[in-house]
């Protein structure tokens, strides 16, 4: 029987890593992007979380991530973590729940457009 599962070093292998690949570059391309126009510094907060704090700064060097505090952040999120996992699974539209109270956002709000315009490059 012909085995569908791929092999390390098959075509369907390489293929796949070549697709993984592609994202990455097209998710960093999108970060620089942003960091060089000006990027900000993101505090995001799952209320519902211990610890639930962490930020993304696009605004310093290179850019970063961590979990922590910022309390000079341009833009503060602050989110349940349902509704975060919501979103990210597309259940939950951004706008939606802005409107609806279940995200909120203290700041520049153009900054956050950019950030969303950033994890859809994640798509």
């Amino acid at each position: 029987p012909i085995s569908r599962t791929p092999t390390p070093g098959s075509t369907q292998v390489r293929a796949s890593l070549l697709i993984g690949m592609a994202k990455i570059e097209k998710f960093v391309d999108a970060i620089n992007g942003v960091i060089k126009g000006g990027g900000g510094v993101f505090q995001m907060v799952v209320s519902d979380a211990p610890n639930g704090k962490f930020v993304i700064d696009l605004k310093n060097g290179r850019g970063s991530a961590y979990v922590g505090e910022e309390p000079n952040a341009d833009v503060t999120i602050t989110i349940a973590e349902s509704d975060l996992e919501a979103m990210q699974k597309k259940q939950l539209d951004p706008m939606q729940a802005f409107t609806s109270g279940k995200l909120k956002v203290k700041g520049n709000m153009m900054l956050l457009l950019k950030l969303q315009s950033l994890l859809g490059a994640l798509e």
